[in-house]
């Protein structure tokens, strides 16, 4: 690859990731943190899921997923439910409240992103999503 061409991608890309964090801390769109935002993402996809589990679904340490699934839990946004098969482990919950925090939560990221690709055509903005889904996917 072109050196220029890494370090043009290496610099929007530290650019993107300054804006989106000066989004989601300035302009909140609710009461969710970014992290919040993913985790309840990943328990409402699945239904219900163990911290193992979801820190292997999001790349973290099973400490960390249940330090902040334990401050969720603590808001009323997940529920615990004992594992029948272990009775050490359990299984998080979205509760009704962590359901309506989510979509409105993302509802307002929706709103946010739209407005900021108002001026794209439908082409470039699918081929944009296509590239930093490719993009995300490499991380893997």
């Amino acid at each position: 690859m072109d050196e220029q061409l890494l370090e043009t991608i290496e610099l929007e890309i530290a650019i993107l990731y300054r804006r989106i964090t000066s989004m989601t801390t300035s302009a909140k769109a609710g009461k969710l943190e970014r992290s919040a935002y993913l985790l309840l993402h990943h328990i409402r996809l699945s239904g219900s899921i163990g911290v193992k589990a979801l820190a292997e679904e999001i790349q973290l340490d099973v400490s960390t997923v249940s330090r902040q699934t334990a401050a969720l839990e603590h808001k009323g946004y997940v529920t615990r439910q004992p594992d029948p098969a272990d009775g050490r482990a359990y299984f998080l919950r979205l509760t009704k409240l962590g359901e309506e925090e989510y979509l409105n939560y993302r509802q307002a990221r929706l709103a946010h992103i739209r407005q900021l690709l108002e001026n794209w055509s439908e082409d470039e903005s699918q081929q944009f999503g296509q590239l930093l889904q490719k993009f995300n996917q490499s991380f893997i």
